[in-house]
């Protein structure tokens, strides 16, 4: 469990790679779509009840990195992938066998129970040890990683619709597919376990492929609120900035998610009395682009946050959000070219919103226990996949049974969702660097900041 610590010249670019691994894998969640027509036919399942596995699985997301973010930080990323492997591929196996006994109850389970926690502590798993080898450009390195949980779907969605076509739509056939996953995903995972490294307990700065120190680093804009004193996670969960920060999150996911998850039914109806209706084939190829820009926002956007700062790249995804939701619901069902590109641009903030976040918290909190504090941040898109989902569905339904259609069915929920937006542009403003007294003491923060538990014991 204890990863080697790396040796000299070692190169930093091997640690994306080894998050990667994880964050590819952990992202077939956002390819369950893809199972729930089959399991709805072969297990006589309602929609509300299909979509349970993946439900479950991103409150358990959410709840898993909340609670085990400080068993992270003590353990260490080999031990945090191990267990994100087992929990995440063991759900694969216990939802197969519940396939193939039709007992839907092991399916929800095990995909969302057991496989949900290996989504928890796979996502956070490797962000401390990745900001800890790239403080020169936490937001690049944070969002290569992530850009994995989003680009997942793009490797899972076509592979698990294959394997359905091959083996089958009926319960046999779906807990064939599952088992298969459960396989490889345990394979790809385990290249993560094998590649990992902490750095040396020197090791300060980053700019170099090998593991030296680097003096001299680049500041980024809005240094002002980039501390290097450390924070511990108990201490965090009490300032004004993580709450701010946690309104952040919470209301962009919420705007972004709102889109991404009736995204085909959505485009269909803006267009369905036009002289040029979307078809089937066109709408999945719609939630293709989205996909394309979730995962090009977060390596893109979080990027672009070392250099403009987090504070003004947050001011971006908010401010310039609520603007394309305003072009949407006023001009997006007469212009078809318009209603793509800003649901491509919300999407791609809905995506950097998610890398950029745990490189603020490293400015405002430091690497001390910065994958701890990320955890407990994350309970903001549990409550925002709840939120977002809900406000458009119900929102639509409502006015459905009202007598509208068509673009008519999303104007008061895309109202709501730039409200949501504002009020995230302003918790974001209301963002100050933390006040000293929650500074961990400086003869601790020297010894555990870059020192391990793992690294005492290796070293």
């Amino acid at each position: 469990m204890t990863p080697p610590i790396a040796p000299a010249g070692w190169s930093r670019w091997l640690v994306p790679p080894a998050a990667l691994s994880v964050h590819l894998s952990i992202g077939q969640a956002y390819a369950w779509s893809v199972f729930k027509p089959p399991l709805e036919s072969a297990l006589g399942l309602s929609g509300t009840a299909s979509a349970l596995p993946f439900q479950l699985g991103i409150v358990m997301l959410g709840l898993s990195a909340a609670f085990g973010g400080t068993l992270v930080e003590r353990n260490g990323p080999r031990w945090a992938m191990t267990v994100a492997l087992c929990c995440f591929s063991s759900g694969f196996l216990l939802a197969a066998l519940g396939a193939a006994t039709e007992q839907y109850w092991l399916i929800v389970f095990g995909y969302g129970f057991v496989g949900g926690i290996g989504l928890g502590i796979g996502y956070i798993s490797p962000v401390s040890t990745l900001m800890k080898w790239f403080p020169d450009r936490p937001g690049m390195a944070t969002g290569i990683a992530i850009m994995g949980f989003g680009g997942g779907a793009l490797i899972a969605s076509p592979w698990s619709a294959q394997m359905l076509d091959s083996f089958g739509t009926g319960s046999k056939g779906i807990a064939f597919a599952f088992l298969v996953h459960g396989l490889v995903y345990a394979v790809f995972m385990a290249l993560g376990v094998l590649l990992v490294r902490v750095p040396p307990p020197g090791y300060r700065q980053g700019g170099g492929d090998g593991a030296r120190p680097v003096p001299g680093a680049a500041k980024p804009a809005a240094a002002t609120l980039i501390s290097t004193a450390q924070v511990s996670a108990r201490s965090a969960v009490r300032t004004p900035q993580f709450w701010c920060l946690w309104v952040v999150l919470c209301m962009n996911v919420t705007a972004g998610i709102g889109i991404l998850e009736k995204a085909a039914p959505m485009i269909t109806d803006f267009f369905a009395k036009t002289d040029a209706p979307v078809s089937v084939s066109a709408a999945a190829g719609f939630v293709a682009l989205l996909s394309a820009a979730n995962m090009a926002g977060r390596i893109g956007w979080s990027s672009t946050s070392d250099l403009i700062g987090r504070k003004n790249m947050y001011r971006v995804y908010l401010g310039v959000g609520a603007l394309m939701y305003l072009l949407i619901s006023q001009f997006g069902g007469s212009s078809k070219p318009l209603f793509v590109l800003c649901a491509l641009v919300i999407l791609s903030f809905y995506g950097g919103g998610f890398a950029t976040i745990p490189a603020y918290l490293k400015d405002l909190f430091g690497t001390y226990q910065v994958g701890a504090i990320h955890g407990r941040l994350l309970t903001a898109w549990s409550t925002a996949g709840v939120l977002g989902p809900l406000i458009v569905n119900r929102v639509a339904d409502s006015e459905e049974a009202a007598g509208r259609s068509g673009s008519g069915l999303y104007g008061l929920s895309f109202t709501i969702m730039i409200g949501l937006l504002v009020i995230g542009f302003v918790a974001n403003e209301l963002v100050r660097p933390v006040h000293p007294r929650h500074h961990v003491p400086a003869p601790r923060e020297a010894a555990d900041d870059h020192v391990t538990s793992e690294q005492r014991q290796a070293g």
